[in-house]
């Protein structure tokens, strides 16, 4: 695929993620407390769209990842794939931990603060990252290096609109465990201030 059409398509999807996170979640939190059937198969339609998007500019057998065929010289597959496992683990274990009715937006009870969520306020996120970078080390491209960031891009607008739901029902509670865990990763702005 050429490259300005694969921008293009980029900048559309971007383009809707904003609208589904910062619009229409963002809607049905202020409104409902929670997340509709339409915005939940909104926001599930943006990831399925995002991971389809290797299938147009990588060859057909990328995502048989775990046979280590990809472009890149072997260190790289092997790295690649080390990313992947680790980030599929993270990923879905922090979720299980999370407990897939809160991930998912459906059940909102108290604020989970425990395991990988005092290290970070979104590990499952992370996770999600070590496996597309993964990928693109696997099989590394402009289009894939867009592809990367396309993903920070669309989990970040998620993440904002999620931080703003938080707030709303947990108040002080919430801005407590952010002032103590990072978003993403870092030093906690407690821990900073401490060692000042």
């Amino acid at each position: 695929m050429r490259l300005e059409i694969y921008i293009l398509l980029a900048i559309l999807l971007l383009l809707f993620a904003y609208i589904v996170f910062r619009h229409f979640v963002r809607r049905d939190y202020r409104n409902r407390g929670q997340l509709g059937l339409i915005t939940s198969i909104m926001q599930l339609s943006v990831f399925v769209v995002y991971f389809s998007f290797p299938y147009l500019f990588n060859p057909p057998e990328w995502s048989w990842f775990w046979k280590l065929s990809g472009s890149a010289p072997q260190a790289l597959q092997l790295l690649g794939f080390g990313l992947i496992c680790m980030g599929f683990f993270a990923a879905f274990g922090t979720m299980a931990c999370f407990g897939m009715g809160k991930a998912f937006g459906v059940i909102v009870e108290g604020i989970t603060t425990q395991g990988p969520y005092k290290i970070s306020r979104n590990p499952q996120i992370l996770g999600g990252y070590l496996m597309v970078i993964g990928i693109v080390l696997q099989w590394p491209s402009l289009h894939a290096l867009v592809w990367l960031v396309m993903y920070g891009l669309i989990l970040h607008w998620m993440v904002m609109t999620e931080e703003e739901h938080l707030y709303r029902i947990f108040g002080e509670e919430y801005q407590k465990y952010c002032s103590e865990v990072p978003r993403y990763l870092g030093v906690p702005k407690k821990t900073k201030e401490a060692s000042a």
